[in-house]
């Protein structure tokens, strides 16, 4: 690719994504680290868990999102009632005009590019296993046979913190499929009076669809073309190594508090989240300083405290802090 045509390239991804935070900002007020946290998981071709206690928008926002796309949407209201098939589909028997019977797959809400399971964590921990294979393999295996889900193909899931009661904790596989862990932080004080003139006046503005399912899939290759030197990426993988009690770069907080750090999942999430991110203003090779700005969304929900951490109260947020705080970004 020539120095030319890596420029506009480069700058039709910004001119596109700032239309599509324009489109989103007509609805949603403020939030524009989650806004793109969720942009930038449709732009790796991954998942994005959304966490915030009730009434803070995370529904509106994956809703929003999917308007302003020309994707497929559907929507799924995890209740503890729901089954898998609810989620997959399930094979019927059908009867011809002849009367002959013969088997019908029928497609479950999961068969759409951008799928919304809203309060994920209120579903049982079966029903909520319906969607590893999804997630993992962008394919359905029911009865012994593969459906392929068409690309792109997003998660989007929304769930209440999980001292909510009624809530089923996200089983640890399932939590590494999420690209993205964001948090919805609650407004601030102006973000709430435009939350209130917007929602008590007049009509809701319409959002239009800014982004056709070519273009998507054309910046998430672009997204993977973005350079990274080998120090940026070795220190990607020593951040990772860190996670763990045992690294040879963890501080004192991981080997206390830490049981389990981030799978190698988590280094790709990193990297490639680092790749958006540079896209994202305007450059074209990622840094250390990108690598550090998504470490947080792409590990809080990767690494498991031990009893002491949890007794505490530790955060996976702060571990992170210190993590960051403590690692040389020279190569060692």
């Amino acid at each position: 690719m020539s120095e030319q045509a890596t420029k506009e390239d480069v700058a039709w991804f910004q001119r596109k994504i700032g239309m599509l935070r324009e489109e989103i900002g007509k609805i949603i007020v403020g939030n524009r680290e989650v806004v793109d946290g969720a942009l930038t998981c449709l732009l790796a071709g991954g998942h994005a868990l959304l966490e915030g206690v009730p009434g803070l928008g995370k529904t509106l926002l994956v809703r929003t999102l999917a308007q302003a796309l020309s994707l497929s949407f559907s929507r799924i209201q995890f209740t503890p009632d729901l089954m898998p098939a609810d989620i997959l589909g399930t094979t019927m028997i059908e009867e011809d005009q002849r009367g002959h019977k013969f088997f019908e797959f029928r497609k479950g809400p999961i068969f759409a590019n951008l799928v919304l399971a809203d309060e994920i964590n209120r579903a049982t921990p079966k029903t909520q296993s319906a969607l590893l294979e999804a997630m993992a393999e962008q394919s359905v295996t029911v009865a012994r046979t593969s459906h392929q889900l068409e690309a792109p193909f997003l998660v989007m899931a929304t769930q209440n913190p999980l001292e909510s009661e009624g809530t089923y904790p996200l089983p640890e596989a399932q939590l590494d499929r999420f690209f993205f862990k964001l948090h919805v932080p609650f407004p601030s004080r102006d973000e709430l009076n435009g939350i209130l003139s917007r929602t008590t006046g007049e009509a809701p503005a319409d959002v239009a669809p800014v982004l056709t399912r070519d273009e998507i899939l054309k910046m998430q290759r672009l997204a993977r073309q973005v350079p990274v030197a080998p120090h940026v990426q070795d220190y990607a993988v020593r951040l990772l190594q860190a996670t763990h009690p045992d690294g040879p770069d963890a501080p004192a907080m991981v080997r206390q508090f830490v049981r389990f750090g981030s799978s190698p999942r988590g280094a790709q999430a990193v990297l490639l989240a680092a790749k958006i991110r540079t896209l994202f203003e305007g450059r074209w090779a990622a840094s250390t300083t990108d690598i550090q700005a998504v470490a947080k969304p792409a590990l809080r929900h990767r690494i498991l405290l031990n009893f002491e951490g949890e007794a505490e109260g530790i955060k996976s947020d702060l571990v992170l802090e210190q993590i960051l705080k403590s690692l040389p970004e020279g190569k060692k």
